[in-house]
């Protein structure tokens, strides 16, 4: 079952709040990608074994930080993950699930 793509509103929101918001999420799921990409590559170099216990404890509580400031700031204005993760149509959704 496919779905039929969205076609676009007559008319864009360009209120400031709306373009205020909008331009927000973007930037919120481009730090989500990057924070999901810098977990990958920290958990595939503890698998490696190329990190010292330090390193390793200094990766998850600064991944765990960093998660912490994404819950935040996408509570200031409402968004949840699933906000922004984006559709790319036949190549599926950017973040992963």
């Amino acid at each position: 079952m496919t779905q039929e793509p969205r076609a676009l509103p007559e008319r864009l929101e360009t209120d400031a709040e709306s373009v205020e918001r909008d331009l927000f999420r973007l930037v919120l799921t481009i730090v989500e990608l990057v924070r999901q990409l810098m977990e990958r590559q920290a958990l595939r170099r503890v698998d490696q074994g190329d990190l010292t216990d330090e390193q390793v404890e200094g990766l998850g509580l600064g991944l765990m930080h960093l998660e912490d400031a994404m819950a935040e700031l996408r509570g200031r204005y409402g968004f949840t993950v699933a906000d922004l993760n984006i559709d790319l149509g036949p190549l599926g959704t950017l973040l992963a699930e």
